[in-house]
């Protein structure tokens, strides 16, 4: 299984950016997929997530109303639309899948099992 984090870049406050992570080795529609990040000298946390049907989505207060997670089963993918970006979404975003829930969507690193090479996104204020 690989996935391919990309779509990263510098970005002014307020500018958007979309991420995209291709799937190899399995069907991203057959399971919950995630979007972690992790900023400098912080612990990664969980940014937005989307069960196998796209029926449910999870979102962190601080994306909430300016990141939509998104699932495109004919590209075997998952995007995350990053808008009215902040410095402090300044980090290294990962994809992430889980193979082994499919009625919750975790929010929790630790139940995710296929892990993304991250995309680095900085925000200038």
């Amino acid at each position: 299984v690989q996935l391919q984090a990309s779509g990263g870049g510098l970005v002014q406050a307020g500018g958007s950016l979309r991420l995209s992570c291709a799937a190899s080795g399995l069907t991203v529609s057959r399971y919950n997929m995630g979007w972690f990040r992790q900023a400098p000298g912080k612990e990664r946390e969980i940014v937005a997530a989307i069960n196998w049907s796209g029926g449910r989505t999870y979102y962190a207060d601080s994306v909430k109303g300016r990141f939509i997670i998104s699932r495109d089963n004919a590209k075997n993918s998952v995007s995350l639309q990053m808008d009215n970006l902040k410095p402090e979404d300044t980090a290294v975003y990962y994809c992430a899948v889980d193979v082994d829930h499919t009625l919750v969507v975790q929010t929790a690193g630790k139940e995710y099992d296929y892990w993304g090479q991250g995309t680095l996104v900085t925000v200038s204020s």
